[in-house]
């Protein structure tokens, strides 16, 4: 044991005497629980690199100077790791952030933001947990939460081509971070979010403990589906429900530009897409773009899935949303699995490539979302169009997802996920960007933030809502990127889980009191509970 510890310990060149002295008890301690140092890497060696790395999404906050990287990383494969860590973190004063598919938008899982809060901490890395069980006979499945959804929605191909689960697109996102959040996706308007077909989950607590949904409580299984477990614990697995789809289905995508009539078309797809029939999923895509001729437009592009065969899809459409003018050469039929690649990415993939968990893009990105109530007036449109157009070199791209049916009929207190009735689309803002060169990424930053204020008027208010799964730590601050509100805390956590946010930061103050699991958007102990009674 000692020659290890020694090896390990060596590696610590670059650090404090104080983060030194708690990693060498971090060490002694799992090593002691485990008998084994091998999940350990740490910073200057080849592992360390390499699994950092493997799963980091947004390259932007690895080579920026305002954030911190893990002392450690820790690669559990088993729960009991995943225990030893924490308890040894807690005992060695180090705080601990999970990772499972790296997609978090601001890098909490992989980076800290340095600031006043900020302590050394250990990344624990889940990808090695990531086994899944699927019962087709009783449409249920047990799924780690080191797994990837392009992992997941393999293991139920192969388990039945009538089955499926509701979450999203990206193949590569992680299962622990983003069923925990809510989970919109192609499904969501027939069968809810992710969070409405969660049954049991295995967790473990800040003391260690594995608990499953009886053991934890509702209290605790309620917050953890949607508000994240970041702050709460470290999700193991999650037992989930499956929902029945055709073995086949039709899925299409259609292109409109500004001179093809883009505007009138978003217009009207604003006002029926939350109304269509559960089984018909339409979302819309768009960015700048430049036309035949050269000049700047817009391109949008209307990406769908029905649940059924095309000779349905193409009555049911001309009824539903004639505007679109969708034509039998527009539409593919495939299967359930095969359209989870297509409206991903296009066609031509093979069904295992979704196994693959290697980072799609070796590049820096910004997101943030809203949500939207009533339908943004043609004039509105229009302007937001030139917006995006007149900025130069703004690779913005605007996803609108639709919401209604079975999301909506869910009340905003049945789990943390609060965005059901009222919202007719999700709007996210999405922009990617590859480093070549200084000040870029501010750049883009401050473009996003002028771009977010200018939307203020079309969207939620009191609050302006947002989705927690596309997390933004500028919420709350002004388009300089200063905080306005003495408590930052209570903005983004009102605008992620609007009244939920008072149960949850009582359930926190239950289950994590001293607040180790901390990052900079987890849900806050409040030493004073009453204090937010005024904004609920």
């Amino acid at each position: 044991m000692v020659p290890v510890l020694f090896i390990l310990i060596s590696n610590l060149l670059a650090v404090s005497s104080t983060t030194t002295t708690s990693i060498q008890s971090f060490i002694q301690c799992f090593t002691n629980q485990n008998n084994n140092s091998n999940p350990l890497s740490f910073p200057n060696t080849t592992s360390y690199h390499s699994i950092l790395l493997s799963s980091v999404q947004n390259q932007r906050f690895l080579i920026s100077p305002s954030s911190y990287k893990p002392s450690l990383i820790v690669s559990a494969t088993t729960a009991s790791q995943v225990q030893a860590a924490i308890t040894c973190a807690r005992a060695a004063s180090l705080r601990l952030r999970t990772r499972s598919g790296g997609h978090d938008y601001e890098g909490m899982s992989y980076s800290a933001f340095k600031g006043p809060d900020s302590t050394p901490f250990i990344s624990l890395d889940l990808s090695g947990l990531r086994s899944i069980s699927i019962d087709a006979s009783s449409k249920t499945g047990w799924v780690q939460a080191g797994a990837t959804l392009g992992e997941l929605y393999y293991a139920i191909a192969k388990k039945s081509k009538t089955l499926a689960f509701p979450a999203g697109l990206c193949s590569t996102v992680g299962v622990g971070g983003h069923l925990s959040a809510g989970g919109i996706g192609t499904l969501t308007r027939k069968y809810g979010a992710s969070v409405d077909n969660i049954i049991d989950a295995q967790l473990v607590d800040v003391n260690g403990r594995l608990f499953n949904r009886k053991a934890m409580g509702e209290d605790l299984f309620w917050a953890i589906r949607g508000a994240g477990s970041a702050g709460y614990g470290v999700i193991i697995a999650f037992k989930i429900k499956l929902v029945v789809v055709p073995p086949v289905v039709t899925a299409f995508n259609v292109g409109r530009t500004l001179r093809q009539n883009a505007t009138k078309v978003v217009a009207r797809w604003q006002e029926l897409a939350h109304q269509f029939d559960v089984n018909l999923y339409i979302r819309v895509i768009a960015q700048a773009s430049t036309d035949m001729d050269g000049s700047k437009t817009i391109q949008v592009t209307f990406n769908s899935l029905y649940l059924g065969r095309q000779e349905e899809l193409i009555p049911l459409a001309k009824r539903s949303f004639p505007e679109l003018g969708l034509k039998t050469t527009d539409c593919t039929e495939m299967s359930w699995i095969e359209s989870v690649q297509f409206l991903y990415s296009g066609s031509g993939k093979t069904l295992e490539m979704m196994l693959d968990r290697k980072p799609e893009f070796n590049s820096s990105f910004k997101g943030t979302s809203d949500f939207v109530q009533h339908p943004i007036a043609e004039g509105r449109i229009e302007e937001i169009w030139k917006f995006m157009i007149e900025a130069n070199d703004e690779p913005l791209v605007l996803i609108l997802d639709p919401m209604g049916g079975r999301i909506s009929e869910i009340k905003e207190d049945a789990t943390a996920f609060p965005h059901r009735k009222g919202n007719i689309y999700n709007l996210q803002y999405f922009m990617r960007w590859f480093e070549t060169e200084e000040g870029l990424t501010e750049k883009h930053l401050i473009w996003m933030r002028k771009f977010y204020e200018f939307m203020t008027p079309y969207v939620s208010s009191k609050p302006r809502a947002a989705y927690y799964n596309y997390k933004d730590i500028d919420l709350g601050r002004n388009v300089e990127g200063r905080v306005t509100s003495y408590w930052e805390a209570r903005v983004w956590g009102t605008k992620y889980f609007k009244g939920n946010f008072w149960r949850l930061a009582k359930v926190k103050a239950k289950v994590d009191p001293e607040n180790f699991f901390w990052n900079e958007q987890s849900i806050p102990v409040l030493q004073s509970l009453g204090v937010l009674r005024e904004f609920f």
